[in-house]
């Protein structure tokens, strides 16, 4: 994790030094300015975590610094130490009301200022966390499915959450990869950090550079404001690039080399900053294709498939489409007020047999669908809005196969008896078929096969 950012507010040069030294020998990042407008700068420019702040400034006094600070508070704003050689208590509670933690009065001891510099750094890490679960505070979905592959999926996810390496999630649109993410961070060591999200897909290229990295104050024309990147937030915690395959190849380059040297570079400055994140991606892409075409790049490619994950699509795992179609069902009918309902068997052979090209977000949202339009409790397959119309079972079971399909089915079913006899061990496995063992990860990856070593 980084290191605190100190910012020392003090018209007194011999003071200046002497704390900013004291600080970072202690292992803070301090630095230091003579008046309150370039303390207001400072703040506006970059990011702080406590600001050791002096009431008596040529200027602009420390009282008003902080009044300006509060009718326009800068992203994340720090915690506020004030200093004093002047102490009164009239200025000490209008320093409390106006949000300064704690009031120290001149001559300084180093045992004093670091013990309310960490208390204050303390209080605002809680604040901040408090703000986070407030804003997020909604309960996280869990990976439901009794099927193998779910069940596969679980025990890769115990198995792999505790270390520290990249992991990359692929999967069809809809299958559920955003949860798979979020269940690794839980399950780490870094769950009491942060989890922060990037939707690659949904970032015009022109934003996404500030999104990741942040952005200073002349960034851009009309950048007036110091914003916070996506890396720095989730700094002690993880990253997860949702739809990486679609970040051009010029974000690509710079997030290769955050990645090798855990440092970012705001758009706008040349100062780095060190942070310590765990990222983990995901895709709905063949990335060894987008290679080949020149759409990804390779380096970055083996930097993220540290730990690859697959997330089946949901035709294949049909078995699972009760067990979530009645949470669904159970969870919208709560949310608006209506009475629990339950599918038919009827109702429940037609939602087995449709192929859910929108994977469980299809099923999730038909399933709010049937809540809000019908009033009755249980559910047949006359119900069943799906995009078939009138009898979609039965055009299901209809539907032409083709002779690839056919030969690919048959070679699934051929390699997992091979991974049965094994007991799941794919060098053994790759013997057995003659094939290398990473053309066998290609084929058992492309036929939607986990891997359960």
């Amino acid at each position: 994790m980084s290191s605190p950012r100190i910012l020392i507010v003090d018209d007194e040069p011999g003071i200046r030094e002497s704390l900013t030294g004291i600080l970072q020998d202690e292992g803070f990042a301090a630095e230091s300015v003579a008046t309150g407008e370039e303390c207001l700068a400072r703040l506006a420019a970059d990011s702080f975590d406590a600001v050791l702040l002096d009431v008596w400034l040529p200027g602009m006094d420390g009282l008003a610094v902080l009044e300006r600070v509060r009718d326009a508070p800068p992203p994340g704003a720090p915690a506020f130490i004030m200093i004093s050689g002047h102490g009164s208590i009239e200025s000490a509670v209008r320093a409390t009301k106006l949000g300064a933690f704690d009031f120290l009065e001149k001559p300084l001891t180093i045992e004093r200022v670091l013990l309310v510099l960490r208390n204050a750094l303390e209080h605002r890490r809680l604040q901040l966390e408090v703000a986070e679960l407030r804003q997020g505070a909604r309960p996280r979905p869990e990976i439901l499915g009794e099927s193998v592959p779910m069940k596969a999926l679980r025990q890769q996810i115990g198995l792999m959450a505790t270390t520290n390496g990249r992991v990359l999630i692929y999967g069809e649109s809809g299958t559920g990869k955003e949860l798979v993410a979020h269940a690794i961070h839980a399950q780490s060591a870094r769950a009491e950090g942060p989890f922060v999200e990037v939707n690659c897909a949904a970032l015009p290229d022109d934003l996404i550079e500030a999104e990741l990295f942040g952005q200073r104050p002349g960034a851009a024309p009309g950048v007036t404001a110091a914003k916070m990147g996506k890396f720095e937030k989730a700094d002690g915690g993880t990253l997860f690039l949702d739809e990486v395959g679609d970040m051009s190849l010029r974000v690509q380059a710079k997030v290769l080399r955050v990645l090798d040297e855990q440092r970012i570079e705001p758009v706008g400055s040349t100062r780095p900053v060190q942070v310590d994140v765990r990222v983990i991606a995901s895709t709905n892409k063949n990335l060894e294709e987008e290679i080949e075409r020149g759409n990804f790049r390779e380096d970055l490619f083996y930097r993220l498939n540290v730990i690859p994950f697959e997330v089946p699509p949901l035709r294949e795992r049909v078995e699972d489409i009760p067990l979530l179609a009645a949470h669904f069902l159970e969870e919208f009918a709560a949310a608006y007020g209506r009475k629990r309902k339950e599918l038919t068997p009827e109702a429940v052979r037609v939602l087995q047999q449709y192929p859910w090209p929108g994977n469980v977000r299809e099923l999730k949202n038909l399933m709010e669908r049937i809540v809000i339009m019908y009033p009755q409790i249980r559910i047949d397959a006359r119900h069943i809005p799906l995009p078939a119309g009138r009898g979609a079972a039965e055009k299901v079971r209809e539907r032409p196969v083709s002779l690839q399909e056919v030969r690919e089915e048959a070679e699934r079913r051929y390699i997992l008896k091979k991974l049965e006899e094994t007991g799941g061990n794919i060098t053994r496995t790759a013997e057995l078929l003659g094939l290398e063992r990473s053309n066998l990860y290609k084929k058992m990856r492309a036929l939607g096969i986990l891997a359960r070593e």
